[in-house]
């Protein structure tokens, strides 16, 4: 058993086997990979990447799905932002590197970054998401940590951290204009205490799902018992501060 082969070996009580692609698919997937400007060894692995696990369901055996992909992306993903800030910002603290990595890195960015590239177009949903799943911001973000994970997996450290140097150059460039992200729980906190200090500020849990290694919080931002933003994102700090942050454009103070 090669390398590959054994990190797609499917884990205990589940059955994996390859996809068949058609001519079809084969070629919408090297027509993305040069978008990507990436050159894939083995376009197979793209594929993976790019299945919901709700599409594998259909198949019995179950075909190969993005989840374990997704995890390695968003390892890799962390990694090449703190290099490239690591090396470009040296002004900056470990904790004050560690807010603006997360700030850059976060579902939001992921989501916009997943539409601009037309991720979307590719994915493959079973019954279940097929409807709606192109659209869910946490469908789009899985995929595209699992895009990375899969050129990482295919050609290497190297080739998968330039691919996140190009792909979010952007994002770079703003935090050095911006500087590090704002925190927007802190910040929401402020405009409503400026506006009336009796505002009642809090955040709740509305739910998780996904496994324990890749789970996925969604958590709402109430004032004064209503909601005022509802945010996603990989832990519960991280949903309540996109939460904030969509609460902050309901009221005006964010574009």
């Amino acid at each position: 058993m090669t390398i590959d082969e054994k990190i797609f070996e499917a884990p205990e009580g589940e059955d994996w086997v390859d996809d068949v692609l058609s001519d079809e698919r084969r070629a919408a997937l090297e027509k993305f990979a040069d978008k990507l400007g990436v050159k894939f060894s083995h376009i197979e692995t793209l594929h993976v990447a790019l299945t919901h696990k709700s599409y594998a369901n259909e198949f019995e055996p179950r075909i190969k799905y993005n989840e374990r992909l997704e995890f390695l992306g968003d390892a890799v993903l962390g990694l090449a932002t703190a290099t490239y800030l690591f090396k470009h910002f040296t002004h900056l603290k470990e904790g004050e590197l560690t807010k603006t990595r997360s700030g850059i890195v976060r579902q939001s960015t992921l989501t916009r970054v997943a539409k601009e590239i037309g991720l979307g177009d590719l994915l493959l949903f079973g019954p279940s998401e097929f409807m709606l799943g192109r659209e869910r911001d946490s469908n789009l973000e899985d995929a595209l940590e699992a895009v990375i994970g899969a050129i990482y997996l295919d050609r290497g450290w190297e080739v998968a951290r330039d691919y996140v140097f190009r792909q979010f150059t952007n994002e770079f460039e703003h935090v050095k204009v911006t500087g590090i992200p704002k925190d927007y729980k802190s910040k929401l906190q402020e405009v409503l205490q400026k506006e009336n200090p009796a505002t009642k500020l809090s955040y709740v849990d509305l739910n998780s799902s996904g496994p324990p290694h890749l789970r996925t919080f969604e958590s709402a931002a109430l004032i004064d018992g209503k909601i005022f933003g509802r945010g996603i994102g990989r832990s519960k700090k991280a949903a309540e501060q996109e939460a904030a942050r969509r609460a902050l454009q309901k009221l005006g103070e964010l574009d």
